[in-house]
């Protein structure tokens, strides 16, 4: 643990909202349904520190516990958790303030609030799927914190709890390389993919159900385009359109699984290829090989840069190298509206580089060089 900063565990000194929801409980106990006086001044200091800096609002000092060295207080800017805690605390006392119960729920991190929340019908659920997403697409941390201080009372007004030791710890990582994974496992909480299509072993994914005559085709489109060379689960924009299952605890945690990566590749490549085109461009077995013949054919000339293109494609030493290449390939076959088979493409793209799986690249290497070397049937054409 770090000397400057740290959670006090001699003494089991426990945060403040997991210390008010043991006094709320030990009320219920006693008869006395609500929180005692001391925990109730307590909660009325953290209103305090809505507009104060961190370290500055004396009814709050007392309620924090993370931890300052000498050598922290005297530093220019406070530590990262110091400067968290100070938010999830203010952000608990508001959330507490119309709560009827403990505001602190272990285990309820905010895209699964947002999911109750949502599921509780109470706003609407363009409502609260906007109210995440400006969260969640916020540039620094004090941005964040302002739109969760309009997240909360709705939250409390649906009697909605959240975890708020998480809570601190996703705004600590906010500013620092931690911040996707903390996105990731709002995204995946929030639309719990593996809920999806959940009488269906395999859950259908975007491509295969996507409907050339929807209105609202252009906006998800362009919302697939946005993850073009972003980590999966990032980009808020695409988190409804993920259908890969994961267990409860991966999901939780925000992991990057290889299928969650392949997805988003595949996704985002659609969402390109789509464009502008006015029927589906997932064709099912029209492989990268298939595909590349037919636009061949339906060009007429190009074949020594077409082959040039395609080789770089089939010689991708990893998955990312694949989805690049796919990117320029997917932008000559929407031209020539040459469609591909999606699922294809996500498999490839999650076995590529699969060390438990060594021979894969070789298999689909050779598949799709054949299909490129095999002239198109009619059919096809």
């Amino acid at each position: 643990m770090s000397t400057a900063t740290g959670r006090i565990r001699s003494g089991l000194r426990i945060y403040f909202w997991d210390e008010a929801a043991a006094d709320w409980r030990a009320g219920n106990q006693e008869g006395r349904p609500r929180f005692s006086e001391h925990v109730t001044r307590k909660l009325r200091g953290l209103r305090d520190g809505i507009s104060g800096e961190p370290g500055t609002v004396p009814a709050m000092r007392d309620v924090h516990r993370v931890r300052l060295t000498d050598a922290a207080r005297d530093s220019d800017r406070l530590p990262d958790l110091y400067i968290a805690e100070h938010a999830a605390l203010t952000l608990f006392g508001r959330h507490q303030q119309t709560a009827a119960e403990p505001a602190h729920r272990p285990k309820a991190g905010l895209g699964m609030a947002c999911r109750e929340l949502r599921r509780a019908e109470v706003f609407s659920a363009s409502a609260v799927e906007q109210r995440l997403i400006a969260a969640a697409t916020a540039q620094d941390r004090h941005e964040l914190v302002q739109h969760l201080h309009r997240l909360v009372p709705l939250l409390a007004q649906a009697g909605i709890g959240l975890d708020y030791t998480r809570l601190m710890y996703d705004l600590a990582a906010w500013e620092s390389p931690g911040r996707d994974r903390v996105l990731r496992a709002w995204g995946l909480q929030y639309t719990e993919p593996s809920a999806a299509d959940e009488d269906d072993t395999h859950p259908t994914p975007y491509w295969t159900r996507f409907a050339p005559d929807r209105v609202d085709n252009g906006a998800q489109l362009a919302a697939l385009r946005t993850g073009t060379g972003r980590e999966a689960g990032t980009v808020p924009a695409m988190w409804p359109y993920y259908r890969t299952r994961m267990s409860c605890d991966l999901r939780e945690q925000g992991a990057l699984t290889r299928d969650l990566i392949a997805e988003h590749a595949a996704l985002a490549l659609f969402g390109r290829h789509q464009q502008g085109r006015s029927r589906t461009m997932h064709d099912p077995k029209n492989s990268p090989g298939t595909a590349a013949r037919l636009l061949l054919a339906k060009t007429g000339s190009g074949e020594e840069a077409l082959e040039r293109r395609f080789g770089a494609l089939l010689t991708s030493i990893d998955s990312g190298e694949l989805a690049m290449h796919l990117q320029g390939f997917v932008t000559l076959l929407s031209r020539a509206e040459v469609g591909l088979d999606y699922d294809l493409v996500r498999t490839a793209l999650r076995t590529w580089d699969d060390p438990k799986r060594p021979n894969a690249q070789g298999r689909i290497r050779h598949r799709w060089d054949r299909d490129f070397r095999v002239a198109p049937t009619t059919k096809n054409s």
